[in-house]
């Protein structure tokens, strides 16, 4: 059998489709989860979550029309129950306000607990991806015997916004921002030791 030879042909469309592709993401925008973690505190347990947040040009002109953007990230742990419908057994969900304020050409981040200021568009976005130490809320008691489902999600919440964007939001997958909806199976650390639960989508 003859040694298969690649011309300069398939090379340029490798790169050409690789082109494409890159473009179309940044075209998109994207939210992708990196990694997650769960760690066992004094008081209970934490979770951390590492993301990557892309903008669209849509978005960023958004932006730059003093439309404020709402970005959640959403945690949940379940307990299957083969005798009933399944239980929510704790959560997290945080939602931070993206805005941009055109006379101090600064990017304003704020959640329920502080506010922050940066000059750049990617520094805002790399304090949004990151979810550190956030207290998991609890809602029925917790074992670290036991199986757990835990789902994860990102998006950007279309629901804060005002209604003419919201409608325009209908008929345009710009402002469809979202990760992938990750689904797992668990075991709770234990707090009697220092063990963190990690997850790498």
């Amino acid at each position: 059998m003859k040694p298969t030879h690649l011309t300069p042909l398939f090379f340029t469309c490798l790169f050409i489709t690789i082109l494409l592709y890159s473009s179309h993401a940044v075209a998109n925008g994207s939210i992708q989860v990196r990694s997650f973690k769960l760690e066992a505190v004094e008081n209970g347990y934490s979770v951390s979550v590492d993301s990557e947040i892309e903008l669209n040009p849509t978005l960023e002109q958004a932006l730059k029309k003093s439309v404020t953007l709402y970005f959640v990230a959403k945690f949940t742990l379940v307990e299957p129950r083969w005798y009933w419908f399944n239980h929510e057994v704790a959560r997290i969900k945080t939602r931070v306000g993206l805005r941009y304020y055109t006379l101090t050409r600064q990017y304003h981040l704020s959640d329920r607990t502080s506010s922050k200021y940066f000059f750049t568009l990617k520094e805002a976005l790399q304090a949004i991806q990151k979810v550190y130490n956030e207290p998991l809320r609890v809602k029925s008691e917790l074992s670290d015997t036991k199986d757990y489902h835990a789902e994860l999600r990102l998006w950007l919440d279309l629901t804060r916004m005002p209604k003419p964007f919201q409608v325009e939001a209908l008929g345009s997958s710009a402002w469809n921002l979202t990760s992938e909806r990750l689904q797992w199976r668990m075991k709770l650390p234990s707090p009697e030791y220092p063990f963190q639960f990690s997850y790498h989508p």
